[in-house]
């Protein structure tokens, strides 16, 4: 049997500025990763959100980001690692305030943006990270992208982890994700990218830019809430995964 986790970045509104159809892609995932102030987000974004996340029974987890909110925390900050440490215990409590007023846990952690891919790559902000997340809480899932740095990291300290691909991104031969700096790095054909992520859980595969089949861990796949057709996109990835199969179920109940 497949099983897989579908979760979308959301919460990301700020202020008078509405980002996403947070309230309708509710309804077609099973993790919610909501910002927590850093690089989107507001107390008031974040309440909504975790009230909606629980009407649905989706499972919340804090998204924390570099603090860039001009850049939306995709700009690369030479921070060290006990600056990400402090960052993400700022950011889970920030969340886990809202989550707790609401008589509810919190499911999972997963880094947004540059802090995310920074910590791929690097096994001291992984371990740092890791560090934060277990010592707030090690009954909370750390989500990282599959076979990356900050899994091991996870894994290293006794957190579980969730190894994650993307649904609308492109791949490099060695298994990280297209710079956003580049012209390719999206995928916009969403038949292709819902048949990307079906081979992804189905075989453990996926095509890299440069020709190259690379092996892949699907233990939940992302959907980026901000795209003009983020909703239409969930709602297809939903159908068809359930077609082929597939159970799609949040990944505290793997």
């Amino acid at each position: 049997m497949y099983r897989v986790d579908l979760n979308c970045d959301m919460g990301e509104s700020f202020g008078a500025y509405k980002m996403g159809t947070d309230e309708e892609i509710l309804s077609f995932v099973t993790s919610a990763n909501i910002a927590c102030g850093f690089h989107a987000g507001d107390p008031a974004t974040m309440r909504k959100t975790v009230k909606h996340a629980l009407e649905k029974g989706v499972g919340i987890g804090a998204h924390p980001g570099l603090p860039d909110l001009a850049g939306f925390g995709r700009r690369n900050m030479d921070i060290s690692p006990q600056e990400a440490y402090d960052m993400v215990v700022y950011q889970i409590g920030s969340l886990y305030g809202f989550v707790k007023a609401e008589g509810a846990s919190m499911q999972h952690v997963k880094p947004h943006g540059a802090l995310y891919n920074m910590a791929a790559k690097s096994p001291e902000l992984s371990k740092a990270i890791a560090e934060a997340v277990y010592k707030v809480d090690p009954e909370l899932i750390l989500f990282g992208l599959s076979g990356s740095e900050l899994v091991k990291a996870g894994e290293a300290i006794g957190l579980r982890t969730a190894n994650e691909v993307f649904a609308d991104r492109t791949y490099q031969q060695d298994g990280t994700l297209t710079s956003r700096r580049q012209p390719d790095a999206l995928l916009t054909d969403h038949d292709k990218a819902v048949q990307q992520v079906v081979r992804m859980v189905k075989e453990g595969k996926v095509l890299s830019q440069q020709g190259v089949d690379v092996a892949i861990k699907a233990d939940t796949v992302c959907i980026h809430g901000d795209g003009p057709y983020a909703l239409v996109f969930a709602r297809q990835i939903r159908e068809l995964l359930e077609i082929q199969g597939v159970t799609v179920q949040a990944v505290r109940y793997k």
